[in-house]
Protein backbone atom coordinates (compact mmCIF):
# COMPACT_ATOMS: atom_id res chain seq x y z
CA UNK A 1 0.00 0.00 0.00
CA UNK A 2 1.28 3.39 -0.54
CA UNK A 3 -0.09 6.45 1.81
CA UNK A 4 0.49 10.52 1.66
CA UNK A 5 0.40 11.97 5.44
CA UNK A 6 0.88 16.02 5.86
CA UNK A 7 3.48 16.27 8.39
CA UNK A 8 3.42 18.83 11.03
CA UNK A 9 5.94 20.79 13.07
CA UNK A 10 9.35 20.10 10.81
CA UNK A 11 11.11 23.38 10.77
CA UNK A 12 14.21 21.28 8.57
CA UNK A 13 15.67 18.79 6.36
CA UNK A 14 17.14 16.99 9.85
CA UNK A 15 13.48 17.36 11.18
CA UNK A 16 12.33 15.44 7.59
CA UNK A 17 15.40 12.84 8.26
CA UNK A 18 14.12 12.07 11.88
CA UNK A 19 10.48 11.42 10.81
CA UNK A 20 11.47 9.05 8.05
CA UNK A 21 13.76 6.78 10.20
CA UNK A 22 10.65 7.15 12.74
CA UNK A 23 8.63 5.43 10.01
CA UNK A 24 11.09 3.26 8.41
CA UNK A 25 11.62 1.31 11.86
CA UNK A 26 8.10 -0.37 10.99
CA UNK A 27 8.54 -3.69 9.53
CA UNK A 28 8.37 -3.21 6.06
CA UNK A 29 8.09 0.20 5.80
CA UNK A 30 9.75 2.39 3.16
CA UNK A 31 9.29 6.38 3.37
CA UNK A 32 10.28 9.31 1.62
CA UNK A 33 9.50 12.65 4.02
CA UNK A 34 9.97 16.05 2.10
CA UNK A 35 10.58 18.74 4.63
CA UNK A 36 9.68 21.06 1.62
CA UNK A 37 6.21 20.09 1.44
CA UNK A 38 5.70 18.84 4.88
CA UNK A 39 4.69 15.24 3.06
CA UNK A 40 5.54 12.26 3.68
CA UNK A 41 5.20 8.91 1.05
CA UNK A 42 5.05 5.90 2.75
CA UNK A 43 5.05 2.31 1.25
CA UNK A 44 3.93 0.13 3.43
CA UNK A 45 2.49 -3.90 3.61
CA UNK A 46 -1.15 -3.95 4.79
CA UNK A 47 -0.39 -4.90 8.24
CA UNK A 48 0.82 -1.48 9.02
CA UNK A 49 -2.40 0.72 9.40
CA UNK A 50 -2.00 4.59 9.17
CA UNK A 51 -2.60 4.79 12.74
CA UNK A 52 0.70 3.06 12.98
CA UNK A 53 2.28 4.80 10.49
CA UNK A 54 0.46 8.54 12.65
CA UNK A 55 2.09 6.95 15.64
CA UNK A 56 5.26 6.37 14.50
CA UNK A 57 4.88 9.78 13.17
CA UNK A 58 4.52 11.29 16.97
CA UNK A 59 7.22 9.27 18.88
CA UNK A 60 9.42 11.26 16.59
CA UNK A 61 8.14 14.33 18.05
CA UNK A 62 6.02 15.61 15.02
CA UNK A 63 2.25 15.21 13.95
CA UNK A 64 0.49 13.66 10.80
CA UNK A 65 -2.53 13.39 8.62
CA UNK A 66 -3.66 11.56 5.63
CA UNK A 67 -3.04 14.09 2.99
Amino acid sequence: METRLKVDGMHCDNCAARVEKALQELDGVSAEVAFSDGMARVTHPDTVSVADLQDAVKSAGYTAEPG
